[in-house]
C-alpha cells in the first residue's frame, strides 16, 4: 500500500534510512533548492527517484504543512521485538512501551525523543492505538525513518522482554516518585509509557516490575503523555550512562 508523506525532514529522513521504497517526489514550483531540499534531489538523483516539480496547490492536497515537498512511499515498515533485542546486540536493551497512545502528535515526539537518546526500538499494541501514519512521520521529524517500531500483543511482549531480563518500568501518576540516577533507569531496561486519558492499564501495570511517577512541584497535576514519557527517557539515558 501507497502513502504520502511530506515535509523536508521526513522525505530526506525517509530517503537517508532506506527502510521502505519511494516511488517518486514531488517539489512545488518555484521552491528555492537550498539547503535540505537539494540535499533530497541529489538523495533521489542517486537513489533514480523521479522528481516532479508541481503546482503547490497540488501538495496542499497532500497536507497544508509540506513545507514544499512530498514523496509517494510504500507502507512503513515495521519490526518484531526479536529486531529490537537483536538491536542492541552487546549493549543493555533500551526499549520504550507505549500502551495505548492515541494522539499522532505524541507519538511522533516519543519517536523523536527516544532517537535522540538511543532506544533500540519501540513496542506498540497490535490494536486500539496510533500507528506510524504520515501525520507521525511528520512529527518525528524523519525519526520514525529510522527506528524499529514493533506491532505486538502488549501482554506477550512485555513477557518476552522478561524473558530476556529487561526490566519494565511503567511511568504512571500512580507509582513511586523516581529519582536522578535511579537504579531502576539503568540496565536492560523497557520504559511503559499509557495511554493520554487513562494511563496504564490494569493488565499493562501488573506486569511492569516495578511503576514510577515523575515529581511534581507546580500546581498541575500532570504532564502529558509525550512530555512525561520524554524526560523519564533522558534520565534512563542519563541514567545509563
Amino acid at each position: 500500500m501507497k502513502e504520502f508523506i511530506y515535509s523536508r525532514n521526513a522525505v530526506h529522513e525517509a530517503l537517508l534510512a532506506k527502510r521502505r521504497r519511494v516511488f517518486s517526489i514531488e517539489i512545488a514550483e518555484g521552491a528555492q533548492e537550498k539547503g535540505k531540499l537539494a540535499e533530497i534531489v541529489k538523495l533521489a538523483g542517486q537513489g533514480k527517484i523521479k522528481v516532479n516539480r508541481v503546482p503547490r496547490s497540488r501538495l496542499d492536497k497532500v497536507n497544508a504543512n509540506h513545507q514544499g515537498v512530498t514523496a509517494e512511499v510504500g507502507e512503513y515498515p515495521y519490526s518484531d521485538v526479536t529486531d529490537i533485542l537483536d538491536k542492541a546486540k552487546d549493549e543493555p536493551p533500551f526499549i520504550l512501551i507505549l500502551d495505548s497512545l492515541q494522539d499522532p502528535q505524541n507519538f511522533g515526539t516519543l519517536i523523536r525523543t527516544a532517537e535522540a537518546v538511543g532506544v533500540h526500538g519501540i513496542v506498540i499494541p497490535l490494536a486500539r492505538s496510533v500507528e506510524v501514519t504520515p501525520s507521525v512521520v511528520n512529527a518525528s521529524s524523519g525519526a520514525s525513518e529510522h527506528m524499529l517500531i514493533a506491532k505486538s500483543n502488549l501482554s506477550q511482549a512485555m513477557d518476552a522482554l522478561r524473558d530476556a531480563d529487561v526490566w519494565l518500568v511503567g511511568l504512571d501518576q500512580a507509582g513511586a516518585e523516581v529519582e536522578a540516577g535511579s537504579r531502576h533507569l539503568k540496565g536492560s531496561l523497557g520504559l511503559v509509557v499509557g495511554s493520554e486519558g487513562e494511563g496504564l492499564h490494569e493488565l499493562t501495570r501488573k506486569k511492569c516490575d516495578i511503576v514510577l511517577k515523575l515529581p511534581m512541584r507546580g500546581r498541575i497535576e500532570s504532564l502529558n503523555a509525550a512530555v512525561a514519557g520524554s524526560v523519564a527517557l533522558y534520565l534512563a539515558y542519563l541514567s545509563r550512562k
